[in-house]
């Protein structure tokens, strides 16, 4: 393959560094992203006031949502590429290219139609207040402009990440990100044009974004240039793509559309509770990205290993990956549980002091758990690398069913109330993961020479 030097072979070298290593530049991207999330909520909660700041926040749940579907189809099939570039099989990588185009461009843009024209629906279902609604509607209505955009972006930064390159995609990023905020300071103090200032920074630097990194890969990696004859309808190609990439998807979904749901609940308490959820979870997703990013890294490791038939080194490398995300999470809940007022004042004018409060409750009952999530990452990143993407789905609806059937039924407690939804979360991340544990001690063999699914890794593609 030209340009090795670019790509990273997870088979080889220090287990715990190498994954490290790989996954730093995805933890550090984004964190970044999530800056840029932070700052857009810190400038339009301080300039634009509270009703803009519900409307945006409730927004970017649905946003996640939406976005999550052809993220989940990149992410799938780059787990894909991953177990193809560690076995060195870069003619099947080719026509896994080719289909992956063919099958998540289509979708994205077939799915960029569906929600342009079902937003006032969308917006309903959410149970948004009457004063905020044609506010959320401008912020959406441009947001939803840049989708092909943020698939452009993802799709060749899973590509990447995949041959082990998570640096090229943090570099596109950044600068997407400082563009981003600039131009939010631009069109919102300057141009003062509110929340559609927000939403058209958000889509103008998604979209250079996507363009120059689509540019630069192409470019850079003469492996990932197809010829018009090399984009064909390859049936066997296709099949694994689209199961793949569609229980991947259905991940990662169904994991944002049961926050949706939440988000609903949560809107039927009112402003308040609204602006302090919307500025709590930003802090929340904030603090736990990085082991999310960790269990994606984890994974492409499993998968380039799998490939490669290092199985000892597939142990190995679980065994270091639980010790990470353990110390990692312990770290950051005591962060998050003592600072929790200060990082609320961050967005929020102290004298909000109801929104404090819920935020503050919020965050230190999440935070004091980041292990449980923790964990449920890894467990997805395992299950996704070893040919069962179907157990993460399984992972996930039972998290978020128990989840959103707790906060419904605690919520509607009156003695309880909006407390339940807040407790709901992390009861929801332990059962999944005591499901996801029994499984894998059920299923997978582990001896001091070897490490195997009962269904044998190379073969087993029904799930």
């Amino acid at each position: 393959m030209k340009n090795s030097s670019l790509s990273n072979d997870l088979t080889q070298g220090s287990i715990t560094g190498t994954m490290l290593r790989f996954a730093i530049p995805m933890i550090a991207g984004n964190l970044l992203q999530q800056c840029y999330n932070i700052a857009d909520t810190l400038i339009v909660g301080q300039f634009l006031g509270a009703d803009a700041l519900a409307a945006v926040g409730s927004a970017y749940t649905l946003m996640v949502f939406i976005t999550s579907i052809f993220i989940g189809l990149c992410m799938g099939s780059g787990a894909v590429f991953s177990l193809q570039y560690g076995a060195k099989d870069f003619h099947a990588l080719k026509r896994s290219l080719s289909a992956s185009l063919m099958l998540i461009g289509g979708i994205t843009i077939v799915l960029n139609i569906v929600v342009l024209a079902g937003i006032h629906p969308i917006i309903r279902l959410l149970q948004t207040p009457a004063e905020i609604e044609d506010m959320m509607f401008d912020y959406l209505f441009i947001i939803f402009l840049g989708i092909i955009s943020t698939f452009l972006y993802n799709y060749y930064a899973y590509l990447l990440r995949a041959v082990g390159n998570s640096v090229v995609p943090l570099v596109f990023l950044a600068i997407s990100v400082v563009l981003n905020i600039g131009l939010d300071l631009l069109f919102i103090l300057v141009f003062d044009w509110g929340v559609k200032g927000a939403a058209a920074a958000t889509v103008i630097s998604q979209t250079i974004a996507g363009v120059t990194l689509c540019g630069y890969t192409l470019l850079r990696f003469p492996l990932f240039r197809l010829k018009r004859c090399q984009l064909k309808w390859d049936v066997t190609a296709m099949k694994e793509i689209a199961t793949y990439s569609s229980l991947t998807c259905m991940q990662q979904s169904v994991m944002n559309f049961g926050i949706l749901m939440v988000q609903g609940l949560v809107n039927s308490f009112g402003t308040c509770v609204m602006a302090a959820f919307a500025v709590a979870v930003k802090i929340d997703s904030f603090a736990y990205m990085p082991v999310q990013d960790f269990g994606n890294a984890f994974s492409t490791f499993i998968a380039q290993n799998i490939g490669a038939n290092e199985r000892m080194r597939i142990k190995r490398g679980i065994r270091s990956a639980i010790w990470v995300t353990t110390l990692f999470c312990i770290f950051i809940s005591v962060l998050v549980f003592v600072f929790a007022p200060e990082l609320m004042r961050l967005f929020v004018d102290a004298d909000e002091t109801e929104i404090i409060g819920i935020g503050v409750e919020y965050l230190r009952v999440e935070g004091t758990f980041y292990v449980g999530i923790g964990y449920l990452f890894l467990l997805y990143g395992f299950y996704r690398a070893i040919r069962k993407p179907g157990m993460s789905v399984v992972l996930t609806v039972f998290s978020l069913g128990t989840r959103v059937a707790l906060a419904y039924g605690l919520a509607a407690i009156p003695a309880i109330g909006v407390h339940g939804i807040w407790w709901s979360i992390p009861i929801g991340w332990f059962l999944a993961d005591l499901f996801g544990w029994w499984y894998y001690q059920k299923r997978i063999i582990i001896s001091t020479t070897n490490l195997s699914c009962s269904d044998s890794f190379a073969n087993d593609r029904s799930s």
